[in-house]
């Protein structure tokens, strides 16, 4: 057991409680759907893909985290965690993350960070039409599609005609990296991992997305009340991401964003620009908290 530092905020059970079980049902109203599915074999392109896609189980995503600086009384199965520590405090314990347990993780937490703050400082780009998704059936049939059990609701010549109308402005490589090798030459960029903190941008509906994914992946450190908060925003995006994509939804109920027409490109500038709205005071926050936790691998 240590002893607390001066700057720790401490909460009590009854302070500390009613948030997390107020975590969990927010996260049980997204998760159930999927937990469902997967005991049916079932798929949703939609939502399975935040849960696929990003390896945060529906557990971990709804367990609660009150992130760094803040201790919890009366929290003995979260001494457990071996990323928490027990300290006293007047006398008594209280549980807090321990920093020092991420200690072998700072480089990544580093890059994240410098990924996170320059994507913030720069201009969004409204220019590229979900086209990303296009990108992904270039020149494949039904069943050589990412998602084959989701019908395309144009034809394979179909598809390629708008790709090649439109031409690919894709910024983002973990979107990139799945075109298809005709797709791939067709872009303007040639996007790579080394070059991601140099063209990701606040505009890009896989750069919002991914907010989830780097909350999550130092989910105590940051809090899961940002994590969740970045999920509700990643499914939002999800959500515009595949109804901008040549599948047919209508058997979920979607309509869609058909970005093969002026109107439906203009639909998809006017979401996408809510999105990248909605992403700048996450985008602050996590950055925010991300600073905080390398400050404190740094003491």
């Amino acid at each position: 057991m240590s002893v607390l530092a001066p700057a720790v905020v401490v909460l009590e059970r009854d302070a500390w409680q009613p948030r997390a079980e107020a975590h969990a049902a927010r996260v049980d109203a997204w998760t159930e759907g999927r937990l469902r599915r997967a005991a049916r074999g079932q798929r949703h392109p939609v939502e399975d893909f935040l849960f696929e896609y990003y390896p945060v189980r529906p557990g971990q995503l709804r367990r609660w985290h009150p992130g760094l600086g803040v201790a919890l009384a009366d929290a003995e199965a979260l001494a457990e965690d071996p990323a928490y520590r027990v300290v006293e405090v007047d006398g008594r314990s209280a549980v807090t993350v321990d920093p020092a347990r991420f200690a072998h993780r700072r480089d990544g937490l580093a890059w994240v960070e410098g990924l996170v703050r320059r994507i913030a400082e720069r201009p969004a780009r409204y220019g590229c039409f979900g086209m990303h998704e296009w990108a992904m059936v270039y020149g494949l049939e039904q069943d050589e599609v990412r998602h084959e059990y989701v019908p395309l609701r144009l034809t394979p010549t179909e598809v390629r005609a708008v790709v090649d109308e439109q031409g690919l402005r894709c910024t983002h490589y973990d979107a990139f990296r799945f075109f298809t090798p005709e797709a791939v030459p067709l872009n303007e960029t040639a996007p790579t991992r080394a070059t991601q903190p140099n063209l990701d941008q606040p505009g890009c509906l896989h750069a919002t997305m991914d907010l989830y994914k780097w909350s999550s992946k130092y989910a105590a450190l940051v809090g899961s009340d940002l994590v969740a908060d970045c999920f509700a925003l990643a499914l939002d995006a999800r959500t515009l991401d595949m109804d901008a994509a040549p599948y047919d939804l209508s058997s979920l109920g979607r309509e869609p964003v058909r970005i093969e027409t002026p109107d439906g490109r203009a639909e998809y500038v006017r979401r996408q620009r809510d999105l990248a709205e909605r992403s700048v005071p996450l985008r602050a926050r996590l950055a925010e908290a991300l600073v905080r936790a390398l400050a404190a691998l740094d003491v």
